[in-house]
Order: C-alpha cells, then structure tokens, then sequence
C-alpha cells in the first residue's frame, strides 16, 4: 500500500511540523537559561511569540515581539525580525545571529532613552534621547564591520563636559573597502562641532573634528576647550581621538 504509507508519512511529518510550530516558547525558555538574560510574560509559540519583560544585563526592555525564519536556521543562522518598547521609546528590525559570533541588523529603526545604554558605554549619568535608521549593521565579535545609517541625539547630557544638556548632534555611518567612515554635526548643540570618524579592520578608529564655542556654550565648557590648543582663525579647535575597540 505504497499510497497509503505516504499519506500516513504526510500526516505524520504534517503532524510534527505543527507541534513545532505551535511548540510554546515559554516552555523552550524555560529550558534554556541564558546568563545575563531574563524574560517574563511569553506567550505564543517559538517561532511568533512575545514577551512582557525582557532584561539583557542591565538593559530593561518592554513588549518584545519576535517573529522567527525557520529556514534561515538550516544555514546555521538564527534570523528573525523584533519589535521591542524600551521605556520612552521603541526598537524594531531584523536581527540575524550566526554561529562564530556574527550579528547582523537589516532596517533597522530606534528610539531609545539614553540612560538605557549608560552603563553599556561605561559613561555615567549619560542622557538624552537617540533615534535612529540603520539599512545594515554587522558585528563580528562585537566590532561594527559593516554600518550604513544614520544616528540623532536630542538633549546629550555628558556630566565629564557639563552638568546641563548641550543640545542636539547628528551622525552618518557608511561602509568603506577598509572599514568604517562617517560624519559628527550638531544640529541644536551649545558647542560647534564638524568631524569625521574612521574605524578600520585592525579595529583602531580616529576621530578628526573642528569645535567652538558658540554664544550660549557655558563658560566652563569654553574653559575646557583653551586644553585643546590653540583656535584658528575661526575661533575653531582641532579636536583628535584615537584608539582601539
């Protein structure tokens, strides 16, 4: 009964199919403990489900909703495109998170509270709101290789420069043969400044701007710029970073 052996393998092969499909994600979480990283509320399945609370370290988020490509996971690949609301704000794209510690982002777009990402950039008391549009990012071990976007901070608040705001900056990211390059403005900001940014394969980057002062920049921050040398005559300072990721 060749023909009734196929259909009973479809029915099984159908059968198991959807008891993965529709397999309970908080039964598959709470089977795996991930250290550092904490979920509350699921509800769904694996692949389409969603989570209340989400903790990565010290980073909190809100009403995670994933959808998941089960194709993608043949290539050895975890694909699948999130939509998240950390407080005042929201995430949303495709994330793609391959064996050898490759993470790779496809459209996506952000508006986060800075404080939330403080203690990750190491910078205490950071503020201000960034929002941002990323067509493609790609980490390898945590180093950007791969950057194409663009980035808008609104009301930077940097207690090493100033104890109040110093208003709005903008920055553009684009992928070069040989790394990284991009552009720093400010848009609203109490201090002048034009840059460039290049970060390169061995993982050095430098940073090559302009700066000065403007009527309203504080006075301790106009102080602070005399350490930089002295201003062309435009009234700017040469500002240089370097360094290594």
């Amino acid at each position: 009964m060749p023909t009734l052996r196929r259909l009973i393998l479809a029915g099984l092969v159908t059968f198991i199919a959807g008891l993965i499909v529709l397999f309970p994600a908080r039964v598959v979480i709470g089977m795996v403990d991930v250290p550092g990283i904490a979920l509350a509320g699921i509800e769904g399945s694996v692949w389409r489900g969603s989570a209340r609370d989400v903790a990565v370290g010290d980073v909190y988020i809100r009403d995670l909703s994933w959808k998941l490509s089960p194709l993608r996971l043949l290539t050895g690949t975890l694909k699948l495109d999130i939509e998240a609301k950390p407080p005042d704000g929201y995430v949303e794209g495709g994330v793609a998170i391959s064996t050898g510690g490759r993470l790779e982002t496809r459209d996506l777009r952000f508006s986060i509270p800075l404080p939330l990402v403080a203690d990750v950039a190491n910078v205490p008391g950071l503020n201000g709101i960034a929002t941002g549009s990323f067509e493609r990012i790609v980490l390898e071990d945590g180093v950007p290789v791969v950057a194409d976007g663009s980035v808008e901070v609104a009301n930077l608040l940097l207690p090493l420069v100033s104890r109040t705001s110093i208003g709005g900056y903008r920055a553009e990211v684009f992928t070069r043969e040989d790394g990284l390059a991009g552009s720093v403005e400010d848009t609203d900001g109490v201090i002048d400044i034009a840059g460039s940014v290049e970060v390169r394969a061995d993982r050095t980057y430098t940073f090559l701007g302009q700066v000065a002062p403007k009527p309203e920049t504080p006075s301790k921050i106009q102080q602070q710029m005399q350490f930089l040398g002295t201003p062309n005559d435009r009234g700017q300072y040469e500002l240089r970073l370097e360094g290594q990721l």
